[in-house]
């Protein structure tokens, strides 16, 4: 993310951060840099596929108020900040560069984990460092923060590179030896900082740069840097609204044509951006785990529920302009897929399904998708997962999707799914069951006291060392290929407006116990009764056990 080599260069000088206490303030943070620092978090455990509990549905639960944007969203969480004149915090080397009133906090300088009290009437605050934009601009002389955005995009950021400009660089003379190939990365920055310096304003600076190029290209690259400088500006969409309304008016959203609904629910975070990708640019990326790269992709497994996502929104595309009378009935729609094979990223073309006729109806187009009958948008859930709802009926609500997603992991998964992989996986979603009646219980329900007990048994047993602590790459694929039916499930599931509950992903799935588990359900088979002091718990183990295998 962001301009290249600049965080770096700024770390490395560290003159430009002034000491902030943030507290009694709003604060703007970038959802996408916060979940990737949490995933690198250094006692996650990301070899067995991760402690959903850490990050995700969290949001939610400690009412955070939040929005997920249509598409890069730099421009509007720095629109945003300024609205409401305070810090943003990310991980994106682009805010360095955007001008913000209330200043950039990178998240590696922002301290939530220890937080302070402060003397006086103040109070408690988090630790944390601001990036000054006039200290930066500063060191390099008169360097107006108005020429930072044409040196960003001219150092190369993530939608220019630097080809284009190597003529002006192996031609410039920057100052103080800072020319190309003497130094390094670092000192070009720096040369071309103070270079800059000597301009008032871009449009003065960029007539300078072009003259260093040939003829025929000073117009396009004109056009190119200046569209990209454009990035650096400050969105006008009122992001404020989203908050206050729970919709706001996306321009770029509309000439895409994008169902009002389907905007609505992805900001509230009830629809995936791989739906939006699929929707708008045809194509999705499908991220890879750690699993066993001689085989398949997990995501494999999961094809004919993403087909079934693919078909649900593009149906509409059968009467594109300009199509044959033929294509338009019977040439299916296609999505191109980024997946990996073996160690290589390969671009596969995937055939969106055929859909039942309910969803083939003319009155029913993506904009109407949530007018289908409830009945019918379930039917092709369970259709799909190759369930019926009578096998789901003895569970709790919260728990029928992961159900009708384990029984199609079984007869989908390749190579098969051992016994005691499932065993494990049923016993720790068991676990989370008993957390959640145990932690938050239900009022008006009375508590039993073997619950209490089994959960608290349950608390030695994961404290215990395990004996075995070997990694099972085979094991792993098997949960991987897991993790992908749920998620495209879950896609699913939301883009047909939730015929079935969500789960509590937190309570759901929990890598390095369901590997414990696995571990020792090979040596000691006698870890299956392990919350039989609960009959309410042995009893969903059984019925989870008995409706998976049948």
């Amino acid at each position: 993310m962001g301009v290249q080599g600049l965080t770096g260069f700024v770390e490395e000088r560290g003159v430009f951060f002034t000491e902030l206490r943030v507290r009694d303030t709003k604060l703007v943070i970038d959802g996408s840099s916060l979940y990737h620092r949490l995933c690198l978090a250094p006692d996650a455990d990301f070899r067995r596929g991760g402690d959903y509990g850490a990050f995700v549905q969290a949001l939610g639960r400690l009412g955070v108020p939040f929005v997920q944007y249509f598409a890069e969203a730099d421009r509007e969480i720095a629109g945003l900040a300024n609205l409401w004149g305070c810090p943003v915090l990310s991980l994106d080397s682009d805010f360095f560069v955007f001008d913000l009133a209330g200043g950039y906090c990178p998240l590696s300088h922002f301290q939530w984990q220890s937080v302070r009290a402060a003397a006086g009437p103040q109070g408690r605050y988090v630790p944390a460092r601001c990036f000054s934009a006039e200290r930066f601009c500063g060191h390099f002389g008169r360097l107006s923060k108005a020429l930072l955005p044409l040196f960003a995009v001219m150092n190369g950021n993530d939608y220019i590179g630097l080809e284009a400009l190597e003529a002006f660089f192996s031609k410039v003379r920057l100052p103080r030896g800072c020319a190309a190939g003497r130094g390094g990365k670092h000192l070009r920055l720096q040369g071309l900082l103070k270079w800059l310096a000597q301009f008032a304003e871009p449009a003065e600076a960029l007539d300078n740069v072009l003259k260093y190029l040939k003829k025929h290209q000073r117009e396009e690259i004109r056009e190119l840097l200046c569209t990209s400088m454009e990035d650096y500006a400050p969105s006008e969409v009122n992001l404020e609204d989203f908050f206050q309304n729970g919709s706001y008016e996306c321009e770029a959203a509309r000439k895409a044509d994008v169902p009002q609904w389907v905007l609505d629910a992805l900001a509230k975070g009830k629809l995936a951006p791989f739906v939006i990708n699929a929707l708008i640019l045809r194509s999705t990326f499908l991220r890879v785990q750690v699993e066993n790269m001689q085989r398949p992709s997990a995501h494999s497994t999961a094809l004919p529920i993403r087909q079934v996502i693919y078909g649900l929104l593009l149906r509409v595309s059968h009467s594109t302009e300009g199509a044959s009378p033929s294509k338009q009935t019977n040439e299916l729609p296609t999505v191109c897929e980024f997946d990996r094979c073996q160690k290589t990223l390969k671009k596969t073309f995937v055939q969106a399904a055929s859909l039942p006729p309910d969803f083939c109806d003319d009155r029913f187009p993506l904009d109407k998708l949530m007018e289908v009958p409830t009945s019918c948008r379930q039917m092709l859930l369970l259709e799909t997962l190759g369930v019926k709802m009578s096998f789901l009926e003895p569970f709790p609500s919260h728990l029928q999707l992961p159900v009708a997603v384990t029984c199609y992991w079984t007869r989908h998964s390749e190579p098969k799914v051992k016994l005691n992989q499932l065993k494990a996986l049923l016993l720790m979603i068991v676990s989370g069951e008993l957390q959640r009646i145990t932690n938050d219980p239900d009022p008006t329900v009375l508590p039993a006291e073997d619950d209490n007990i089994a959960y608290n048994e349950f608390l030695k047993w994961k404290e215990k060392k395990l004996e075995n602590n070997d990694f099972d790459l085979d094991a792993a694929h098997s949960f991987c290929q897991w993790q992908c039916c749920l998620q495209m499930g879950l896609y699913l599931n939301q883009l047909l407006g939730t015929p079935l509950s969500e789960p509590d992903l937190s309570r759901l799935y929990t890598g390095t116990l369901v590997h414990r588990l696995y571990q020792e359900l090979k040596s000691a088979p006698s870890v299956e009764n392990l919350f039989i002091l609960s009959p309410k718990m042995a009893q969903l183990y059984l019925v989870l056990l008995n409706t998976v295998e049948s």
